[in-house]
């Protein structure tokens, strides 16, 4: 995981049109292909959130009074950080267009409904 913050550096957080035979050029179907890039987007997205929260947790600071709220200047910037990083789609599209991602099917025979 920690290679992704490396790896999204050059990637433009704008999102594009995309030439959508290629993109089914690379998959049996669009609709495989958006599939394949939807379960990469929800990994990405899943291990981000729970990166930033491990590094939020270190800065943490616990105190009982609800009164004191207190700006931890660490956590700002962190948050922000993590605030500018392109969304997990578009960096799993990146990923697909790139042949970055491997996808395969699973072989399950359906046995006969008796």
């Amino acid at each position: 995981m920690s290679d992704i913050k490396t790896k999204v550096q050059g990637i433009e957080p704008n999102i594009r049109a995309r030439n959508m035979e290629a993109l089914s050029g690379k998959a049996a179907n669009v609709y495989e292909a958006l599939s394949v890039v939807a379960k990469r987007a929800k990994q990405l997205s899943v291990d981000l959130k729970q990166e930033l929260h491990q590094k939020l947790e270190e800065f943490a600071t616990s105190s009982d009074a609800i009164e004191e709220i207190s700006e931890n200047k660490e956590q700002i910037e962190i948050s922000k950080f993590y605030e500018r990083l392109p969304n997990s789609v578009i960096i799993a599209m990146e990923e697909f267009m790139n042949d970055e991602l491997y996808f395969r099917y699973n072989d399950k025979k359906k046995k006969p409904i008796q």
